[in-house]
Formats: C-alpha cells, structure tokens, sequence
C-alpha cells in the first residue's frame, strides 16, 4: 500500500511540476485574439443584473459563474475589454482577479513592507477597474496566492520552509519559495492583504489559494521550523481558523467579505491529506465557500481506471464532486476537526450537515493534456448542473476562454 501511495504522490509532483511550467510560458505560446464574434451584443447581458448593496460593494449572486483574470491581464486594456465584453454577452456574472500572485506581488499600491517589490504585475487603478465592474453588475472575487509566496520569503527568510543541505529557504522546482504553515506573523500579513483588498479596493470575496504545504520539489531536503509537518491538516485548519475569524469583519458600510478555499481536486476523493495537509471535511467549517480543482488533466491516469481523464472530462468532474456532496451533507465523519465533535464510536466526528451550494468547483478552459473547446467546458458544467451545483469558476492562466461554453 505504502508503495502504492508513494507512486500516487509521483504522478501528482509531476503533474503539478509539469502544469507550472504551462503557467509560466503558456501566455508566450498561445495565440491571443480577443475579436468577438459578428453580431454578438455586449453592452449588456439580457438577465437582470444584481446591483450594488451600497457605493462599494455588491451582494454575492445566488449563483456565481466567474473567470479568473490575473493581474497582469488586470492591467492589460485588451484583456480587460475582453473580460468584460466576455462577461456582459454569456451567462457569466463574475469575475476572480489575483490579489498575490506566485511572485508574492500584491496587485494593488500598498503601504506593505516588500508586497509591491516583486516581478508581478501592480494596477495602480485597480479601484476603478473593481468599480466599472460592479456598476455593470460583475461581482468581484480577489484570489490571495497564500503561502507560496517568494517574495515574502526573501524579505523574511527565517519564516519560510527550509533547506536542510542550503541553509536558506528551500525552493520547488521552478525556484520558488514557501512560507512554513506555522509562520504566524505571515498569517498576519495575509489578513492585513485581506482587509486592504475588501476595505480599500472593494474586492467582494476573499479566495485564497496554496494553503497548503509545499509538494513538488527535492521533499526530503525541506525543514520546517515553525509547524510539525507530521501534523500537517491540524497545522494547516490553525491557519483556516485564524483566517475565518479574522477576515471577515465589516467594512464602514457594514459590508462582511465572503471568504472561499481553494483546495487540491482529489481531496474530494481521497482521505488522506495527500501530503500537503489539505483535508475537506477540515476546510468546510471555515469558509463559507469550497473551491475544488476538479481540472480533468490534473487527475492521474489510474483515477476510475481512465487512462487519459482528458477524454473523460465529464466523469472526472461528476464523479469528485459528487462524491464532495456526499462528504459534505454526511452529518459523520471519521475526520477530526476542532469544530466536531466526538460520537459514542470511536474515531467517528458528528459534523454539521454543510448545503451542498457551499461547493463552487474550479473548472479548466485551457488546453493542458487535450484539447479544450465549447464541447469540453459545456461538458465539465454539465457535470455539475446534473449533481444540482450551477456555481463554478473557471480556470485559464492566458484569460483567454471559449465564449460558445457560457452561452445557452
């Protein structure tokens, strides 16, 4: 068995090593055009629009059907017009925009020591940009890459995870650092991000994302100095605790943030923490919304016995979120957490019945494995739709996404 799991977490360092590469030079590769197609209207979307709850915020839709734009694209006039002429013609009414990237870089002008001292991207008019989007009824999501972060790491490299043979903080693959998950002062640097972004930027919802441990690099040379890496889910939901409690505090208009979790696809089917500490059933008393990656090439080829899960788009995505669902509405678990309680069998939790709608899945239109098109993404949205999950947000690092998929 053991050899079994070992050659699992294999496949997915490479995987994840493999996918990292594509983020960094795909933009270069992939051909950009953001010409829409003739006759297509995009001053408005026909569906009424949610407005605003006061002068800065909007209301979270019932149903949230967002893509993400990264904040070089934020800064790009064509990626924006895109994004937005993309948004206001289809069925889509939101919009996740990186507040931290991978570089550690903040987005936005701020006051944080080293946060705009990096090689990412800053939209000095990020405001106004946030603005056009709720006065045409977009509901804005800020996506904090957490605890990946180099640029904190070079500022305050006894905090990060270290390199036993270097003597410094240690480096994935791609030459990037992470924070220790026990590094306290960098949660308080995450939560300070957090308030910036929701009180002066007026992002609508918190989405953090690599709240994890370090996965795919030289493992067996990292050293953490401020968590028990043999403990890692219970270190990792000290984190979402701190996060849960403190982010969420009301703005001078009494606005309250939605906070959102981006977690590893196969936590949905797996009961291990699959060594980067991330546990479902740990994530769902924190947030209010669960993010899975449920991105079809991301799965091994051994998943349901698959082959290439890229040609099974469908029942890669049906299968690990109904099986999220299932995890999610159980009202038992055998999964500790330190919101449940014990039952009279031992080693079994009783857990609040969380509503299925709590699931908002991380879909993919990028062609990473295969080809994805308006029959593959239509494909991953019906998966959900037939479990009765209409929220989802997509997924492609160039921003650029095949609009047939968001039309009926």
């Amino acid at each position: 068995m053991r050899k079994v799991l070992t050659s699992t977490y294999f496949i997915l360092s490479l995987v994840l090593f493999v996918f990292s590469v594509y983020l960094l030079f795909f933009s270069f590769k992939k051909e950009i055009s953001f010409e829409l197609d003739s006759g297509e209207l995009v001053a408005a979307k026909k569906e009424k629009r949610e407005k605003v709850t006061d002068d800065t915020h909007m209301s979270t839709p019932e149903v949230v059907r967002a893509v993400y734009m990264s904040q070089c694209g934020a800064k790009s006039p064509k990626i924006r017009k895109h994004i937005k002429d993309l948004i206001l013609s289809t069925k889509l009414n939101a919009v996740v925009i990186d507040i931290k990237d991978y570089t550690g870089t903040v987005s936005f002008p701020t006051n944080l020591k080293a946060a705009n001292e990096g090689k990412g991207c800053i939209v000095s008019d990020m405001k106004d940009l946030i603005k056009d989007f709720h006065k045409n009824g977009i509901y804005v999501i800020g996506r904090i890459t957490v605890f990946q972060d180099p640029l904190y790491a070079r500022a305050h490299p006894e905090l990060a995870v270290q390199s036993k043979s270097k003597k410094a903080p240690w480096s994935d693959w791609r030459g990037l650092h992470f924070i220790d998950v026990g590094a306290r002062d960098f949660w308080k640097y995450i939560l300070k991000i957090s308030h910036e972004a929701h009180q002066e930027y007026y992002f609508d919802e918190l989405n953090y994302d690599y709240i994890r441990f370090p996965s795919d690099g030289p493992m067996s040379d990292a050293e953490y100095l401020w968590s028990d890496y043999n403990n890692r889910a219970e270190e990792l939901e000290n984190f979402f605790r701190f996060i849960s409690y403190n982010a969420k505090v009301p703005d001078k208009q009494g606005h309250i943030p939605k906070i959102s979790a981006d977690l590893f696809g196969m936590v949905t089917t797996n009961y291990d923490d699959l060594t980067i500490g991330q546990l479902l059933e740990k994530a769902l008393p924190y947030f209010d919304y669960i993010a899975p990656m449920v991105y079809p090439s991301h799965y091994p080829k051994s998943f349901l016995g698959l082959g290439n899960p890229n040609k099974h788009v469908y029942t890669v995505v049906n299968y690990s979120m109904k099986k999220a669902i299932e995890r999610t509405e159980a009202n038992r678990t055998k999964i500790k957490s330190r919101l449940y309680k014990e039952s009279s069998i031992k080693g079994v939790y009783i857990k609040p019945k969380y509503n299925k709608n709590k699931l908002r899945a991380w879909l993919q239109d990028f062609d990473y494995g295969g080809n994805y098109g308006v029959k593959e993404v239509k494909d991953q949205i019906k998966a959900l739709e037939d479990l009765g999950l209409y929220s989802y947000m997509i997924w492609d690092p160039a921003n650029i996404y095949t609009k047939g998929a968001y039309v009926d």
